[in-house]
């Protein structure tokens, strides 16, 4: 609730784009893991994913909301209702952590369907003082009623520990790193977010220079702890773009952007 007041005191300071971003909080929940595992069933969201994820000129990722059957949409509905009656306890971590992520994209997916269209995610919340959907409860997981803020910002970030959640995790805008194409596995989410970093790391939105300055996405800004702080952010930058060395330094002017329209498709 805090972060929806300070959200909204911002707005009304005539910052629209400002965001309070939740820090991360340990939540003991979760944090048991088995060393034994299932391997958990995300067929039927590749078949989404395969289905209504297309890449536009630019290379980034953009869904089909308009086009969603009926059919699809109970499909996804099933999907979510299976993994809520998992207890991701009895996972390894590998294979919770791709449960975590797979269940946020497909719970972000879903609230847009339910709402489409929407010219940007921010319009869909439940009461005044909101920035979005992000602290609605959605989802009941082993007996826990979850909020996508849940899912991120007390579960994944903290017992998972790796700044390259925020590539993965995706809030259906262009600004954001984009939708993974299929599903996070437990056998190749190593791989998987690997590959996600170089994604977004090439992109516009994460990096660019304009006029004197240079423009980094507002996730470095929002969760700059995580990254290392500005020496962190970067050097990150650096290793996977060596060819800014020497141009982009801890010294540079930076600015911060976050396009928060919808990732839909086609292009508007």
């Amino acid at each position: 609730m805090f972060y929806r007041v300070l959200s909204m005191i911002l707005v009304l300071m005539g910052v629209p784009d400002a965001q309070a971003a939740p820090r991360a909080e340990y939540w003991a929940a979760f944090d048991h893991f088995a060393t034994q595992t299932v391997q958990v069933d995300h067929s039927s969201w590749a078949a989404f994913l395969k289905k209504y994820v297309h890449e536009d000129v630019s290379g980034q990722t953009r869904v089909a909301y308009g086009e969603v059957t009926e059919t699809d949409r109970g499909n996804l509905k099933a999907y979510i209702r299976r993994l809520s009656g998992l207890d991701p306890r009895t996972l390894d971590r590998p294979e919770a952590m791709a449960y975590w992520i797979n269940l946020y994209n497909a719970l972000t997916v879903q609230l847009v369907l339910a709402h489409y269209p929407v010219e940007t995610i921010r319009s869909i919340h439940e009461g005044w003082f909101a920035f979005g959907p992000w602290d609605d409860p959605l989802i009941t997981v082993a007996g826990h009623t979850l909020t996508l803020n849940d899912i991120e910002h007390r579960i994944l970030r903290p017992l998972w520990k790796d700044y390259r959640i925020h590539f993965a995790v995706n809030c259906a805008s262009l600004g954001c790193p984009d939708l993974n194409p299929e599903p996070y596995y437990a056998g190749r989410i190593e791989a998987q977010l690997a590959g996600a970093q170089e994604r977004f790391l090439a992109q516009h939105k994460a990096v660019h220079q304009e006029g004197g300055h240079w423009v980094l996405s507002s996730i470095f800004d929002w969760y700059g702890e995580d990254f290392g702080g500005r020496p962190g952010v970067i050097r990150l930058i650096l290793r996977h773009s060596p060819q800014w060395t020497g141009k982009l330094t801890e010294d540079s002017a930076l600015k911060y952007d976050y396009d928060w329209r919808l990732n839909q498709w086609p292009a508007r």
